[in-house]
């Protein structure tokens, strides 16, 4: 089903290309099996990250990251290598739409949490052992804003740069930032993503939380045990044109339709426990894009695997769609990537459009907790229908974002 877009409150956001890298993999070919298969054999239980001694699983994007030009190298940073492995996927995308509307009318707005942390753990080390900082080392490299202006510098591209950082709401929320901007007429182009990369100061605050498992996270299940961290990045061009748009005569091209926010405030890392946020964001998202409950296909969970979480994310989608829309989270085969969780999961959305892809199943052991509201998680063969995806991340502080995708005809 493709909603038609005299539907929509406003015209849809356009998504032009998709850069991602992530446990997943990187490549198109790797990304469709492991999705498919339900399993990332890059999701590892990994020693020696943790101050307590204890093992954990984490999502390792794994394979060589490139080098970040000489001319830039002020920003050499693992967390932008990683960020460039996935940008590099939609370089000709924003090389065109600079020639096309100049490098001024192209902006960058991204999302993380961890910047350039792993970078100054490692120089923190040197220290203690050399007394003295690595040369290639700045603070400025773990600052929040890093990723936005490395981006920009990369791409070389003069409209408005800013970083979001609200945790694990970060990334998601680009996508509105975005949206503002295009129809304000700031700019004609926006691209939009996250990347976070491993560090121990994420891993050990989780620990310090009681909130990670030491095995592979299982989202829904009355066996889960916490939440996996894990590393990945994804960028995007959209613009409000569907000129070159990636399709085919098979696919139509594939939108951002819409999204809602909400910040509840409840607690300053757990979530509301009846879901009222969560909920906010979601009916929020649908309003925003002028459609129904009924129009979604698919919804991709934040489903972190926590107890608090999973039990109030499913009050939440009981409440709006009831047992009518299939569920599953994809943070097992990704891990939970933190700022990067939005773009992450908005690039897993891309694909299952843009490829006709099964829905991802539950990772769950085939147990799902009885005592969670009563959703419909995705079982195998589902295919998109209707075809609307809704995607959800959920942050600490109660900062909650819900994102539409889909086709879109002009």
């Amino acid at each position: 089903m493709t909603i038609a877009l005299s539907n929509y409150r406003s015209a849809p956001v356009y998504i032009h290309s998709c850069g991602f890298h992530s446990a997943l993999g990187s490549s198109h070919a790797q990304i469709h099996a492991r999705l498919q298969a339900g399993k990332s054999p890059d999701m590892l239980a990994v020693s020696g990250w943790l101050n307590n001694g204890s093992e954990t699983v984490v999502g390792k994007a794994m394979g060589d990251k490139p080098v970040i030009p000489e001319h830039i190298n002020q920003h050499d940073t693992s967390n932008n290598q990683l960020a460039l492995s996935a940008l590099q996927q939609i370089e000709p995308s924003v090389r065109q739409a600079i020639a096309k509307y100049g490098a001024e009318r192209v902006a960058v707005v991204v999302g993380t949490s961890t910047s350039g942390i792993a970078t100054g753990e490692e120089a923190l080390s040197d220290y203690l052992k050399e007394g003295q900082f690595p040369p290639s080392y700045h603070y400025q490299q773990q600052e929040v804003g890093n990723l936005g202006e490395f981006v920009a510098d990369y791409l070389r591209v003069h409209g408005p740069v800013y970083t979001v950082s609200t945790a694990c709401s970060s990334s998601g929320r680009v996508f509105l930032s975005a949206r503002r901007l295009l129809n304000a007429g700031i700019v004609d182009a926006v691209v939009v993503g996250g990347a976070d990369s491993l560090c121990k100061l994420t891993l050990n605050g989780f620990n310090g939380l009681e909130a990670l498992s030491n095995t592979l996270c299982l989202p829904f299940s009355e066996k889960r045990q916490g939440i996996n961290i894990g590393e990945g990045a994804s960028f995007m061009l959209l613009s409000l044109s569907a000129s070159d748009s990636v399709c085919d005569d098979a696919v139509p091209p594939i939108a951002f339709l819409g999204g809602g926010e909400s910040s509840d405030a409840h607690h300053i890392s757990a979530p509301h426990p009846e879901g009222e946020g969560a909920e906010a964001a979601m009916r929020n998202a649908l309003k925003d894009a002028g459609i129904s409950p009924q129009d979604i296909g698919y919804i991709n969970a934040h489903g972190t695997a926590t107890p608090l979480n999973d039990a109030m994310e499913a009050k939440a989608i009981f409440r709006v769609f009831q047992d009518k829309v299939p569920v599953s989270s994809t943070k097992p085969l990704t891990g939970h990537t933190l700022g990067a969780a939005g773009a992450v999961e908005a690039a897993i959305c891309w694909h299952i459009l843009r490829y006709r892809l099964d829905l991802p199943l539950p990772v769950n052991h085939g147990i799902t907790d009885q005592q969670l509201a009563p959703i419909t998680t995705v079982t195998a063969g589902m295919s998109l229908e209707p075809a609307a995806i809704l995607s959800n991340s959920f942050a600490f502080g109660g900062n909650n974002i819900s994102l539409i995708f889909g086709y879109a005809h002009d």
